[in-house]
């Protein structure tokens, strides 16, 4: 089953390469604001747009005022979100009758659809309408894929600005972003899902009477394949229903399986192409593809080890099969389970709360990596870029020469914010998870009291703060400690490294840019990638494997190390 588990790993990487070309080619025209002629309809709406709301496409912003602008934004989405969750019996397109979902899940949801962390504490075909799943969830799917995206052109700028303060414009990127990308192929992607019998309509639920008796059964229906698009191609995650894509009305057939996966890694690896064209040197961006491609495909290759091996009282079984879809299998399973920690989507077709510890241990490490191994949408390019500027001030101390990065000296107001980026989740996930831990009420939700229910509040943390949105499912986190403490932690995971990239942004484009010279370090080969690998495993090593020792890998040596008894 292994042979089988790499060609399939093989065969996905083979397809997703072009794509993500293809889409690499894409971002650095939305980039740069060069659009073909076949767009000039939506390109009349865009200034429309900007007109409406005061701005034009030429004025550029300080990274001051881009991120007063962009947490403006998103502040406001925050509210909207709220608003619509709380007034939902009074809105239309409630055939269900749902009721107004509470003050602390509201708050919870709210951040996070807006933060792109998409975490759900709720089941969403009992609790949200379909114009709140559609109006204020849907739209901020879009619209934080968005905001990750922006912060990744305004980093590139910076680095390839020159004497200058100016870094962007959010609303014209925001905007550019959503309008040229996004809905185009979320549109295509809908239509895709659709023919694959995704469902797509705005039916009451559907009550049917099953084959085998006389008994009856509620169907829930809803607009299912346009939320599942951006809710893939924007990394975002969240679900429709509870069992999220591994119920047959989202992901009803390993093709879609499939599309679903080459969905979420498209953009991430696309921004690495684009990184390469706009620095002018498409060498750099295949030095952070190479990066990612190795990480993921080592990751990958432990899920598939680990779930291929059961339960030592479920020997006679070909794989660990307990919480997974017959539909997809083992494989399928376990590499969706890789994909989507590793890009920051939290989209799940099995429970991962049901995986074998070494399975739980990768799709924990992934996420606590930063997600950058593809990462988010925007989020995986940046924090991969912030740690080569870590791996290039490393190697700038080893030969005593100032660091340098595509021309850019790596000076101490960089290095500030480069430390607050790395410690800032660290400091959310391992302090959130020791308060739950220590308090009654963070305990009371674990299900399983040995070290896979630490795993489970570890899990929950390392997602929220990371913003990846997955749950290993056996937490009951739907209590008022979790949703407001997590909402907390996924606001400022998110928006503290925002602001911190911004910075570093603003700092590097404000600079000259330096010449190419015998001493640089080369930041395109294979002795940088190996020198990025080291630095990414060294400081994720460092930083949470005494906590990860707690949790699987003492549920691992459990099981197989030491005697099992019946």
């Amino acid at each position: 089953m292994m042979a089988s588990a790499l060609i399939l790993l093989t065969f996905y990487l083979i397809l997703l390469l072009p794509l993500a070309w293809f889409t690499g080619h894409w971002l650095a025209a939305i980039a740069t604001g060069q659009f073909h002629l076949f767009l000039s309809p939506m390109i009349y709406v865009e200034k429309k747009f900007y007109h409406f709301i005061g701005t034009h496409s030429d004025q550029e912003m300080t990274w001051k005022i881009y991120a007063q602008s962009l947490l403006i934004f998103n502040g406001l989405g925050v509210l909207i979100v709220y608003l619509l969750q709380r007034f939902q019996p009074d809105l239309p397109l409630n055939p269900q009758a749902f009721p107004s979902v509470s003050v602390d899940s509201a708050f919870n949801t709210a951040i996070s659809f807006v933060t792109n962390t998409n975490w759900q504490g709720y089941a969403g075909e009992s609790t949200m309408s379909y114009l709140v799943q559609m109006l204020a969830l849907t739209v901020q799917n879009f619209l934080s894929a968005a905001t990750g995206i922006a912060v990744a052109f305004v980093l590139i700028r910076g680095l390839i600005g020159h004497c200058t303060t100016n870094i962007g414009n959010f609303w014209v990127d925001i905007t550019r972003i959503t309008l040229f990308l996004l809905l185009p192929l979320s549109i295509v992607f809908s239509i895709i899902l659709m023919n694959e019998w995704v469902i797509q309509n705005l039916l009451p639920y559907q009550t049917i009477t099953v084959l085998d008796s006389q008994e009856t059964q509620t169907l829930a229906m809803g607009p299912v394949a346009s939320q599942e698009a951006i809710k893939m191609l924007g990394t975002n995650g969240g679900g429709f229903f509870n069992a999220n894509s591994a119920h047959p009305f989202k992901n009803p057939t390993p093709l879609s399986n499939l599309l679903q996966m080459l969905a979420i890694f498209m953009i991430p690896a696309g921004l690495c192409f684009a990184f390469g064209r706009l620095v002018g040197d498409m060498r750099q961006g295949i030095a952070i593809l190479a990066t990612m491609t190795i990480i993921f495909v080592v990751m990958a290759s432990i899920a598939f080890y680990s779930e291929q091996y059961t339960h030592p009282l479920f020997q006679t079984m070909e794989g660990h099969l307990e919480g997974k879809e017959m539909r997809f299998g083992v494989n399928m399973s376990a590499l969706f389970a890789t994909i989507t920690t590793a890009a920051s989507c939290g989209a799940v077709n099995a429970m991962h709360d049901s995986l074998m510890p070494l399975g739980g241990l990768v799709t924990l490490w992934l996420m606590q990596l930063g997600e950058i191994i593809f990462g988010g949408v925007g989020s995986g390019l940046y924090g991969m870029i912030i740690f080569a500027l870590l791996a290039v001030f490393i190697a700038g101390l080893m030969v005593g020469r100032t660091p340098e990065y595509l021309g850019k000296k790596i000076e101490r107001f960089e290095m500030k914010m480069i430390a607050l980026i790395i410690l800032v989740t660290p400091l959310l996930v391992l302090g959130g998870t020791a308060l739950a831990i220590s308090l009654e009420i963070g305990r009371e939700s674990i299900s399983n009291p040995q070290a896979h229910g630490f795993s489970q509040v570890l899990y929950a943390f390392s997602s929220a703060a990371n913003n990846n949105g997955s749950a290993f499912a056996g937490l009951n986190s739907n209590t008022l400690f979790y949703n407001i403490f997590l909402a907390i932690i996924m606001w400022f995971g998110r928006f503290a490294i925002i602001v911190a990239v911004l910075a570093i942004a603003g700092s590097l484009a404000a600079k000259k840019r330096l010449p190419i010279t015998n001493g640089t370090l080369p930041t395109h080969n294979d002795l940088f990638v190996i020198l990025l690998i080291g630095t990414i495993i060294l400081v994720g090593a460092l930083t949470y494997l005494p906590v990860l020792v707690l949790g699987p890998i003492t549920e691992h040596l459990q099981l197989f190390v030491v005697p099992f008894t019946h």
